[in-house]
């Protein structure tokens, strides 16, 4: 059997226009999830701001929590959702309601409104994370992953970096409103696109959807962030209210247990938390999304409020932070995927976090833009050292069956961490501004208007103060928001003391440096385990992925090829023989590699020349079994204990298909009656 190299034009315009609609949905998903990712960034440097036009600076951290509870509840329920009624319509469902919340958030008239408006637009927000990232799986094959896996990350690495500067942009020069109607054209723009050009094959899987699960796990995150942060300011912590929302979350939580015990296909499977690596990681988890949006919420604030920096420019101060966090977090994982060893990074990463928070607790209204730009960085390296790591280890402690919801699971306690990170750092923050305020301008003649407690709720009235009043308010801002990162020390020191606990497991083979998607706070994950086992190997559909494997095979086999020629003579044992000049043309594969592996497979009399193609000679059929004994083998070897063949019919499906067309392409044309294969 011969590659083809003719086919009609009509057969290669099909071709093309698959292609295309590919390109085209690709890039609709990206839009989509670009908003959705944005939009827990961009609010950060508009937020001083949007509490001195609508009042009531105490309830500042419900802005961001609102949307944060919303996405990580009805993360799960989108992705079932997805599986069993198609995942075309309910992203489109996701990317109205997103839409509606944003164009409702920007005509918000109080904070009560913009809170509610908020959740709205977060529960469409979740559904664009989840489905967005589930679609491409429908429509990309997994060998063909790792081209698309890099530019989802990058929508993830950019929004990080972006956001506070958008929303500074847009806060200066339009308003803080534009903030959520940017959203509205992007996502018009998705929705048309996603209309016409996505097309899914349908392969619906039928869920028991544990809503009684979600809402009970929802309604206990939600009375502990209530708790947080309407304890100690809008109701003292021994009031009625306060006790009762904690006394209602206890009697939730063990609803929750009692549910999840009996529950098909529970949200959050309590056996994880047998695996004592699973329950540290997840309390580490925690705890970095607790001190990373805690801090990303208030040092905006700090900086335009104490600094007197304008909304554009509080963005590009928080760079030298992101920059350490991606940094720190791309370094890690490659570290770990290449040595196989992990342990120093989570115990490395909370101790720099700490650190960072106690230098943070440092800065004043004196603090020079150098040393608050090395403070962030350090913060941010801390951040970065430990989020790649605490997915990975995960992932490399639990079973293929548990593989899916146990990374759901530890980026689940992260979003609940950044939830009541936002939510603690406001009460600290709200009710030791009101008492240092209080205690500056204690027996002081303040202007007719201007009082302590207008001040709290309005900072821009410092600006009314007379000049030798306003250093006392700036100051008592200043110590109210970095007292913030004082009481957080000690939390990200309890994640340190956690870490040395952890138990460092030799990594499988196949458990790789996590994607962005999954790494950057607060972003929940859905994700079955066949999605993610499809993630980690998909690194094998890259140039250097193919490379790298081949190599490995050719040395299980004991031979000294070329990884080229080993892939050479794979093709010719699979479709009889080849032409190489075709085979080049119809893969990545560069022509002058391709030339060098058929010289060494003449030359060492595997194979020989029948008119253009090469077939394998006895002694290259007898190499070519070899190599491909030693590919499964080594299929196999990533997988670890995850696969075992009839295990899983979703896995041996996989490894199929990956041991049969291993990092190549393939394209299926009519020739002479038969079926010609092009890989």
């Amino acid at each position: 059997m011969t590659l083809d190299t003719h086919g009609t034009a009509r057969e290669r315009e099909a071709a093309e226009q698959v292609s295309g609609n590919v390109l085209v949905s690709i890039g609709a998903l990206l839009l989509g999830l670009l908003l959705a990712a944005l939009d827990q960034t961009i609010v950060s440097t508009a937020l001083p701001t949007i509490v001195s036009d609508l009042g009531g600076l105490e309830h500042l951290s419900w802005v961001v929590t609102a949307y944060l509870l919303a996405s990580t509840a009805a993360t799960p329920l989108w992705g079932k959702l997805g599986d069993q009624y198609g995942r075309k319509k309910l992203f489109q469902t996701a990317i109205v309601i997103f839409l509606v919340g944003s164009a409702l958030c920007g005509m918000a008239q109080d904070m009560g409104q913009l809170i509610g408006f908020r959740a709205l637009q977060g529960l469409g927000g979740g559904g664009l994370m989840v489905l967005s990232m589930a679609i491409v799986g429908d429509i990309v094959p997994p060998r063909e992953r790792g081209r698309y896996q890099g530019l989802f990350g990058a929508v993830f690495g950019a929004t990080s970096v972006l956001g506070p500067l958008l929303g500074g942009l847009f806060t200066e020069h339009l308003s803080w409103r534009w903030v959520f109607y940017v959203n509205l054209p992007v996502g018009v723009v998705a929705l048309a696109v996603i209309a016409t050009a996505l097309r899914i094959p349908r392969r619906a899987a039928r869920h028991v959807i544990d809503y009684l699960g979600t809402f009970l796990i929802a309604a206990v995150a939600t009375c502990l962030v209530l708790v947080a942060s309407l304890g100690g300011t809008t109701w003292a912590w021994g009031s009625a209210q306060i006790i009762g929302l904690a006394v209602l979350g206890v009697v939730l939580a063990v609803a929750f247990v009692a549910v999840e015990r009996r529950a098909a296909e529970p949200v959050l499977p309590l056996k994880l938390f047998g695996l004592r690596t699973f329950t540290l990681a997840a309390v580490i988890s925690f705890i970095v999304g607790f001190a990373m949006f805690g801090a990303l919420t208030y040092l905006p604030t700090f900086l335009q409020v104490v600094h007197g920096i304008s909304p554009t420019l509080s963005g590009v101060h928080m760079l030298p932070m992101v920059v350490g966090l991606l940094l720190s977090s791309t370094v890690s994982g490659q570290i770990v995927s290449r040595t196989g060893r992990w342990k120093v990074f989570p115990i490395a990463g909370t101790a720099v976090t700490a650190i960072g928070l106690l230098l943070l607790h440092r800065l004043d209204e004196h603090s020079p833009t150098a040393v608050m730009s090395v403070y962030f960085f350090v913060f941010g390296l801390g951040l970065g050292l430990v989020m790649q790591v605490l997915i990975l280890i995960v992932q490399n402690a639990v079973s293929y069956e548990d593989l899916g919801v146990a990374t759901s699971g530890a980026t689940f306690f992260r979003s609940i961490g950044a939830s009541f990170g936002v939510a603690i750092f406001g009460t600290v923050f709200a009710s030791g501004l009101g008492d240092k305020l209080a205690d500056a301008f204690s027996g002081v003649r303040l202007p007719p208007g201007v009082t302590a407690d207008a001040l709290k709720s309005d900072p821009r009235g410092i600006a009314a103060l007379p000049p030798a009043l306003r250093p006392a308010a700036l100051h008592a801002y200043a110590s109210a928001i970095t007292d913030v990162f004082l009481y957080a020390a000690p939390v990200a020191a309890l994640g340190f003391v956690l870490a040395w606990f952890l138990k460092e497991d030799r990594l499988r083979g196949s458990v790789t440096a996590p994607d962005v998607s999954e790494t950057i706070p607060p972003n929940p994950v859905e994700r079955s385990s066949y999605d993610e086992v499809c993630r980690a190997l998909s690194v094998l559909g890259t140039r250097e992925g193919r490379r790298e494997i081949y190599r490995t095979i050719t040395e299980r086999a004991g031979y000294d090829l070329l990884p080229a020629a080993s892939w050479l003579l794979l093709r010719i044992r699979k479709y009889g023989s080849v032409e190489p000049g075709v085979l080049a043309e119809r893969t990545d594969v560069p022509l002058q590699i391709v030339l060098a592996a058929e010289r060494q497979v003449e030359e060492r009399r595997l194979a020989e020349r029948r008119g253009l193609d090469l077939t394998l000679t006895e002694q290259g059929r007898e190499v070519a079994e070899r190599l491909a004994k030693a590919r499964e083998e080594s299929l196999a070897e990533l997988l670890g204990d995850w696969w075992r063949p009839g295990r899983s019919a979703d896995l041996d499906k996989l490894v199929k298909e990956l041991t049969g067309e291993l990092c190549g392409s393939e394209s299926e044309r009519p020739n002479g009656g038969k079926v010609t294969r092009v890989s």
